[in-house]
């Protein structure tokens, strides 16, 4: 994809381009998570898909159930 540009306004919004909401799905009420990697902004849309894509990121070697249920059985 070519670059786009677009203009910071006075109260520090941007216009994302129509045809990267059309292909990222972004429509009116869409929430953005903003990342600084360095000296570049990554906005991301918080969409189904991304919410989905997160599932087991956090996931350690024990889930927080079973270690709650071992604390448990340890104070009887």
């Amino acid at each position: 994809m070519a670059t786009l540009f677009t203009t910071v306004s006075s109260k520090g919004q941007i216009v994302i381009p129509a045809e990267i909401r059309q292909e990222l799905g972004i429509h009116a009420g869409t929430k953005i998570a903003i990342e600084r990697e360095d000296n570049h902004l990554v906005l991301q849309p918080v969409t189904d898909q991304f919410i989905r894509s997160l599932r087991g990121y956090a996931k350690g070697a024990t889930s927080l159930i079973e270690a709650r249920e071992r604390e448990h059985r340890i104070e009887k």
